[in-house]
């Protein structure tokens, strides 16, 4: 099993679990983000020793070629010497180093390809943690218009029956109910705390006393006929004499 297979596993399980027991879809989300970065952290670390690993492939294979051409060499500085015997065995060591790079050169090859597949893989899988963590915000936000849907559609189912709506119907005549008592309440006590009769003749009684103050201080001016300090008169006293001025004129005549 693969670096990225075994990372793979290791999230979906997690992310399984996660979704088993979430109750805050923003919580999860976090949640989420942060464990595909913990792996991805995992993930990068494997990648970047398999790095290191090809790398000392292609040098243990650098260095094998170099042996090899050493002794290549010094097989032919034996025979330029005469030293036939010295020449085989450099040649033999020769073989021996050219057979061991070329194979650590095939071994590195394929590690490369490796390498660079494992790279690209992991940036793929970055860009990809990348666009989860942009895209987070919108999920959460759809999440929320969700459960709020949800409880406005189980408020509403809860209100199917009215209860609500009666009840509050009941409230509002319970509230007017009141209200018209307190005003009978506040009339009866009106009614038994006082005579309405003789208060409506009281106030009667108060604006003919006014009048009857304001023809004495007119008379008392002097405004109605009479001299300043003249006793004011009563009224209906001027028409009465006028009758006997009235009388005493016709007995002359006669």
């Amino acid at each position: 099993m693969g670096i990225f297979e075994r990372f793979a596993t290791m999230l979906r399980s997690n992310i399984n679990d996660l979704i088993s027991r979430a109750e805050d879809p923003e919580k999860m989300l976090t949640t989420l983000i942060t464990d595909m970065r913990s792996q991805l952290d995992k993930a990068r670390q494997q990648v970047a020793q398999a790095i290191a690993d090809e790398k000392k492939l292609e040098a243990d294979a650098i260095a094998m070629k170099k042996q090899a051409e050493d002794w290549e060499r010094r097989a032919m500085l034996a025979v330029q010497e005469g030293r036939d015997d010295l020449a085989k065995q450099a040649l033999m060591r020769y073989n021996e180093a050219l057979q061991g790079a070329q194979s650590l050169h095939e071994t590195w090859v394929k590690s490369k390809q490796e390498t660079e597949s494992l790279k690209s893989s992991l940036r793929q899988l970055n860009e990809k943690i990348e666009e989860a963590k942009r895209k987070k915000n919108i999920l959460i936000a759809r999440a929320r218009r969700a459960e709020a849907q949800q409880r406005i559609q189980d408020t509403l189912s809860g209100m199917g029956d009215k209860s609500a709506f009666e009840s509050f119907e009941r409230m509002q005549e319970k509230i007017e109910s009141n209200e018209r008592k307190a005003l009978a309440a506040a009339e009866l006590q009106q009614e038994f705390t006082g005579d309405n009769l003789m208060k409506e003749f009281e106030q009667l009684e108060y604006h003919g006393s006014s009048d009857q103050q304001l023809l004495e201080l007119k008379a008392k001016m002097g405004m109605l006929g009479g001299g300043k300090g003249e006793a004011p008169k009563q009224i209906g006293q001027g028409q009465d004499e006028a009758d006997d001025a009235e009388i005493i004129e016709e007995t002359d005549s006669k």
